[in-house]
C-alpha cells in the first residue's frame, strides 16, 4: 500500500506433546447439566469439522485444520470420535447448511467454521436444535448463546500485555491506533484492558491508515505523547499495515525508548523481516506457550510433511477439549455448562477456558524483540490462578 518510507516491509517429540487436552487442577466436579445434547458414552461421538474448502489459501487452512483434528484424535485416551468434515464455502449460507445437514447426519457438537459470518450462521442453523459450535473465530461480537470463538481474542492480548505492563513499572499507557474498523475494536480492548487494571490510560490518538496520513499525524501525536507523561505506547497496528512505518517515524520524532516502551496488540514478529527492524527493538508482543507450540509444530511436520496453517492448533485444540470431556464418560460431557468448566485444558499453544459468553481465556506468554529475535520475557501461565488470572 505505502512504499515511499525505507523500511521494505510490505502493507498490504512427544515429550510436551499433549494426549488430550487435558484438564487443569482445579475444584470443578466434572460437567453440570446445561445446554447441549446427551451422547452416548459407549459409542464413538459424532463430531462436525466445518472448513471452508474450495482452492487457493481456504483450501490449504481447510487441510491444516483438519489434519490436526486428526492427529488431536489420534492422541486421545479414553475417548473415540467419529470426525466428520463438512465444506462451507467459505461463506455464511454455506456454514448454515452445512451445520444443519451435520444435525442431520447426527453430530453432537460441531468444531470450525473459520470465518465469523458463516459461525455466525451455523450456530443460527443448530441453535434449536440443541448444537454448540466451537469456531475458529476470534471475533468476540459472534459469540454468545451456542457459539464459541476458539481463536485468541483482542481481549486476551490486550489483558495479558496491560497487567504486564503495570506490574513492570510501565502502566501510564497511549494507545494509538488507525481508523479502521478492525483496529478501533483493539484500541477498545486495550481501553477495557486498562480500566480493568492497576495501570492508567495516559492518552489516545488515531491516524488516517494511508501514508500521507501517518506522515502528517506522527508530529502531533509525538506532542501528544511527551504531555500526557506516558511511559508506553500501545499500538494496533500490525506490520502488515502502519506498524513499520510508526516504528520509524516515532523514534525519529522522539518517542520511544527508553523514555516510552513499545507494545503491540498483534504479533509484531511477523513477517521476520520485522525483527530487524530498528525500531522494533525492544518492543513487547504476546505470543502462545512456545514450547507447547513447537512441539505441535513439529510433530506435525513429521505427520504431514509440512509446517501447520497458523491455525492449525486450534482445531487440535478442540478436538481435544472434546475429547477431553467425552472422556469422562457423563452423557453431559457437551453441554454448554460442562464446556465452560472453570479450571480450563492445556492445548497446544498452552492452557486455555471457554468462558460462559462464549468467548476465551487463553495464557500467553510475553515476548520481546531482542537482537532480531524473540526472547520470551515472561512465561505463559500453566493454571488459571497464574499471573494474570
Amino acid at each position: 500500500m505505502f512504499s515511499a518510507l525505507r523500511m521494505p516491509i510490505a502493507l498490504a517429540s512427544r515429550g510436551l506433546a499433549l494426549a488430550a487436552a487435558v484438564f487443569l487442577a482445579g475444584c470443578d466436579t466434572g460437567p453440570s447439566v446445561g445446554g447441549g445434547p446427551k451422547i452416548d458414552t459407549g459409542a464413538p461421538v459424532p463430531v462436525a469439522l466445518l472448513v471452508p474448502g474450495g482452492a487457493g489459501g481456504d483450501a490449504v487452512v481447510s487441510q491444516s485444520l483438519e489434519n490436526a483434528a486428526r492427529m488431536a484424535i489420534s492422541d486421545l485416551s479414553g475417548a473415540q470420535i467419529d470426525l466428520r468434515v463438512y465444506a462451507t464455502g467459505g461463506n455464511a449460507a454455506g456454514a448454515s447448511t452445512a451445520a444443519g445437514q451435520a444435525a442431520d447426519d447426527g453430530a453432537k457438537i460441531i468444531l470450525g467454521p473459520l470465518y465469523s459470518e458463516a459461525a455466525n450462521a451455523a450456530g443460527l442453523a443448530v441453535a434449536s436444535r440443541g448444537l454448540n459450535v466451537l469456531s475458529f473465530s476470534n471475533n468476540a461480537s459472534i459469540a454468545g448463546g451456542n457459539v464459541f470463538v476458539l481463536g485468541n481474542t483482542f481481549d486476551n492480548t490486550a489483558d495479558r500485555l496491560v497487567r504486564y505492563a503495570a506490574s513492570r513499572g510501565r502502566g501510564d499507557i497511549f494507545v494509538l491506533n488507525a481508523r479502521t474498523a478492525n483496529e478501533e475494536v483493539g484500541r477498545d480492548a486495550i481501553v477495557r484492558a486498562v480500566n480493568n487494571s492497576s495501570a492508567r490510560l495516559a492518552g489516545s490518538a488515531s491516524f488516517d491508515f494511508s501514508q500521507q496520513g501517518i506522515v502528517a499525524a506522527v508530529p502531533q501525536i509525538g506532542q501528544q505523547v511527551q504531555n500526557s507523561g506516558a511511559n508506553a505506547i500501545f499500538f494496533t497496528s500490525d506490520n502488515d499495515g502502519a506498524m513499520s512505518y510508526l516504528a520509524q517515524l516515532l523514534p525519529e520524532n522522539g518517542i520511544g525508548a527508553p523514555d516510552q516502551q513499545f507494545i503491540g496488540l498483534t504479533r509484531l514478529d511477523i513477517p521476520t523481516a520485522a525483527l530487524s527492524q530498528p525500531g522494533l527493538q525492544g518492543a513487547w508482543l504476546a505470543l502462545p506457550d512456545p514450547q507447547l507450540n513447537a512441539d505441535f509444530s513439529n510433530r506435525y511436520g513429521a505427520a504431514f510433511g509440512s509446517a501447520p496453517h497458523p491455525l492449525a492448533g486450534l482445531a487440535y485444540d478442540g478436538i481435544a477439549a472434546i475429547g477431553a470431556l467425552v472422556g469422562k464418560g457423563q452423557s453431559d460431557a457437551l453441554t454448554a455448562s460442562a464446556l465452560t468448566q472453570g479450571s480450563g485444558f492445556v492445548g497446544v499453544s498452552g492452557i486455555f477456558r471457554l468462558r460462559p459468553n462464549g468467548t476465551n481465556q487463553r495464557g500467553l506468554a510475553v515476548g520481546q524483540i531482542q537482537n532480531n529475535q524473540v526472547t520470551v520475557i515472561d512465561p505463559a501461565p500453566r493454571s488459571f490462578g497464574g499471573f494474570g488470572f
